[in-house]
């Protein structure tokens, strides 16, 4: 085991904040699990994120406060979404560990990780994988963070806390994002070296047609593309419901045109898509939605900007010229490239692989895939897709607190962030490990602070952090 400079400056970091207190430690996680590419600590081949290193500053500091200990248990409820959570994330731990060895050579599979075959070919039998431990781990790992900040979440502080701490992690995966194409762009790429430090596959100054694609704080473009369609969900609904929109507003427009800048297929195919979220909510959102001016601001504008940015590509031969071409090249062109291939093949076997256990999968991390769904009943079979269909109702479904209040526009936001960063995960996630930025998310989108007695006592406006405005 060894530890990374940067895991010492997170382990500072994170004792000054678990002696200030979780208005700045959550934060500060949500701040630390922007770092993709960052292996604070080196256990063998498994690289421990920064984000999970100070997962475990929030632990203590959650267990050792006596109301947030009992929201956080509290989330574990039958009926509540961490319990559905907690038995996806048991019937995932236990079949990585039983399923591979119970139903051995029984189906081919594209291993996820290492195994006892070496041969290099696309498939071998159904065998324990290094990754059935590593999946296990990072999906207990994202249900402590959910019932973690949802325990938090509960109370109306810690309510803000989260909602800091995200809008926080919308920053920096912006800010990131640019300092990817000025040290690109001036060849000092060895600046980021310290948070580029994990022993995976990095494809950082990989380029398409001269273009950079953008990959922030991450591994890829893909992987940046991902996490910047939930920033624009989280963002674009905030800046819809009045909350401080010169900031999230810009943060928004910033992270489309750097989404489209990427050049990642999953980006640009899933930006249409959260525009069309976000416009849903504008149109249809009338009782929930709390800002007046951004919404009617979104709602006469938006179309007739679409038009005209439509018809300018229509009537401009040049630009529809490159614009034809960017897009043949990232997206028409990119089913029939090897990797496009390659990863239909993926999805194929693994559905095969669904078929073969009868509805079982094939255990957690076993299997490598190029689709959220397809992972989902590949690897957790019928029972983990029912467990999660039940989490994602629970915690994003049901409705919560009075529409058009401030927590519950916050919730909204949330919600529609985990729909971007689902778009992205139904295109090219591999796992169903899907990260602490969307458990961070699902946290907020399921917590109800007005049923603290603090908050019923004190009047609503109070709630209202300074910018928001209707």
């Amino acid at each position: 085991m060894s530890i990374e400079p940067i895991g010492i400056a997170t382990f500072l970091i994170g004792l000054f904040c678990l002696a200030v207190g979780n208005g700045v430690l959550v934060p500060a996680v949500a701040l630390a699990s922007l770092f993709g590419a960052s292996a604070a600590l080196l256990i063998g081949a498994a690289n421990i994120q920064p984000g999970h290193v100070m997962l475990g500053f929030l632990l203590i500091s959650v267990m050792s406060r006596r109301q947030d200990a009992a929201n956080m248990l509290r989330t574990l409820r039958p009926g509540e979404p961490g319990f559905w959570f907690a038995c996806l994330t048991l019937y995932g731990v236990v079949s990585a560990f039983l399923l591979p060895r119970v139903l051995a050579g029984t189906t081919q599979i594209v291993a996820l990780g290492s195994s006892s075959y070496d041969e290099t070919g696309s498939t071998i039998p159904l065998v324990p994988v290094s990754s059935n431990l590593t999946q296990s781990v990072y999906l207990t790992a994202n249900l402590l963070i959910f019932t973690a900040a949802a325990g938090i979440a509960a109370r109306r502080e810690g309510f803000l806390a989260v909602l800091a701490g995200l809008m926080a992690y919308s920053i920096g995966n912006t800010f990131f994002a640019f300092l990817d194409l000025a040290t690109y762009s001036t060849g000092t790429q060895d600046v980021l070296g310290f948070m580029r430090n994990a022993r995976y596959t990095l494809h950082t100054e990989t380029e398409v047609a001269g273009m950079k694609r953008i990959v922030g704080s991450f591994t890829e473009a893909a992987a940046f593309a991902r996490t910047t369609l939930g920033v624009i969900g989280f963002t674009g609904t905030l800046w819809l419901c009045g909350y401080r929109p010169a900031v999230t507003g810009t943060l928004a427009a910033t992270s489309l045109v750097l989404l489209v800048l990427s050049t990642s297929t999953a980006g640009l195919a899933g930006a249409p898509v959260i525009l069309g979220v976000l416009f849903a909510t504008a149109l249809f959102g009338s009782r929930t939605v709390f800002g007046g001016r951004t919404r009617a601001f979104a709602l006469v504008f938006a179309p007739p900007l679409l038009l005209a940015a439509l018809l300018f590509v229509l009537l401009n031969a040049e630009a529809r010229s490159i614009v034809h071409e960017y897009l043949d090249m990232v997206i028409l062109q990119k089913g029939h490239s090897d990797s496009g291939i390659e990863r239909s093949s993926w999805n194929r076997i693994a559905f095969q692989n669904f078929i073969d256990t009868g509805g079982l999968g094939v255990g957690l991390g076993t299997a490598r895939t190029s689709s959220f769904a397809v992972a989902l009943i590949a690897t957790v079979g019928i029972p983990g897709t029912l467990f999660y269909g039940l989490f994602f109702t629970g915690a994003l479904l049901r409705r919560r607190g009075e529409p058009g209040s401030f927590p519950s526009c916050v919730r909204l936001a949330a919600r529609n962030a985990c729909f971007g960063l689902l778009i992205g995960d139904l295109l090219v996630c591999p796992v169903i490990e899907q990260g602490l930025f969307f458990c961070l998310l699902a946290a907020l989108a399921s917590a109800y602070p007005e049923r603290d007695r603090a908050v019923v006592r004190a009047p609503m406006k109070s709630f209202v952090p300074l910018g928001l405005r209707a």
